[in-house]
């Protein structure tokens, strides 16, 4: 500051030097002009709060586009859980669907909770038939495991452990009702490491359900880049209460390396199964790219 100054008869004297008894004012400006010079500048938005603003914007702009969908095909609800940034979507998320052969998923965390609850790994049996129920999607196995664990009752238990709030398992395994809030949810949980899956019952879940049959990989894999790794466990039926329309969902995780995400998707009233994985698939991709993750 010395190097600013006022010109007086003197010559040059300096910001706060004495002169005549007391100290010159730096001409041109006020007290008030002084004081603003130094107040911190006006700041813009953080990085964190650019980026929540980003975020809504694609959230807004996936719901329109979601709604403007829904127009034109039968019924659908759909989650997006990142497990990277811990943010969560969902469309009509508290909406019940019957879980299809997607179910196969619960009876599965139940089986390993189960085996380590006994402090045991699968019995050979246990896990010939845990690979024909999610590779293959094979009833019979599913029914097996079912009865061996304790049915309906065994299983909402172990959806209970599981977190799951919004899940009625039927009897008729097939007719649970379940939400994609709680689908994405547990898998989730196939994930956490603070799930009450330990380790070893997460990795061989990872393993199954990246193996399902070619014929079978649709779904969430459609939302899937070249280069990322998915699991997925599809659904379909046709329902009495539809009128013998399809019941089609998908649930499943994309990881890659700037991605880790599960999705669920469940639909009903399609005149096909053709018909629903077309819809389920057009919405997986959706929340792709509006959500850009």
């Amino acid at each position: 500051m010395a190097a600013v100054g006022i010109l007086g008869g003197a010559g040059l004297v300096g910001l706060g030097m004495k002169h005549d008894g007391g100290s010159l004012p730096l001409a041109g400006f006020s007290d008030s002009a002084a004081t603003s010079k130094s107040s911190p500048a006006p700041t813009g938005p953080t990085p964190e709060e650019l980026a929540a603003q980003a975020r809504a914007k694609q959230v807004t702009a996936l719901n329109a586009a979601l709604k403007q969908y829904a127009k034109s095909v039968p019924e659908f609800s759909v989650a997006v859980l990142d497990k990277k940034t811990g943010q969560k979507f969902s469309y009509r998320g508290t909406e019940t669907y019957d879980t299809a052969s997607v179910v196969k998923v619960q009876v599965l965390a139940c089986l390993l909770m189960t085996a380590q609850d006994k402090g045991r790994d699968l019995t050979s049996t246990e896990l010939s038939l845990a690979k024909r129920m999610i590779h293959l999607s094979d009833n019979d196995a599913t029914t097996s495991l079912f009865n061996k664990l304790g049915k309906n009752p065994a299983v909402q238990a172990c959806d209970k452990r599981l977190g799951l709030t919004q899940t009625k398992v039927n009897s008729a395994w097939g007719l649970t009702r379940t939400t994609v809030d709680d689908q994405v949810k547990l898998l989730a949980q196939l994930v956490s490491t603070s799930s009450p899956l330990d380790a070893d019952s997460r990795k061989l879940a990872f393993n199954l359900m990246n193996h399902v049959d070619k014929s079978q990989d649709w779904g969430v894999p459609a939302a899937a880049r070249t280069g990322e790794v998915f699991t997925v466990k599809n659904g379909w039926d046709t329902r009495t209460a539809d009128s013998g329309r399809w019941v089609v969902n998908t649930v499943g995780r994309i990881t890659g390396p700037s991605t880790d995400v599960s999705v669920a998707v469940l639909s009903h009233g399609h005149r096909s199964m053709a018909d629903g994985i077309k819809v389920v698939e057009k919405v997986a991709k959706m929340t792709r790219q509006y959500l850009k993750y």
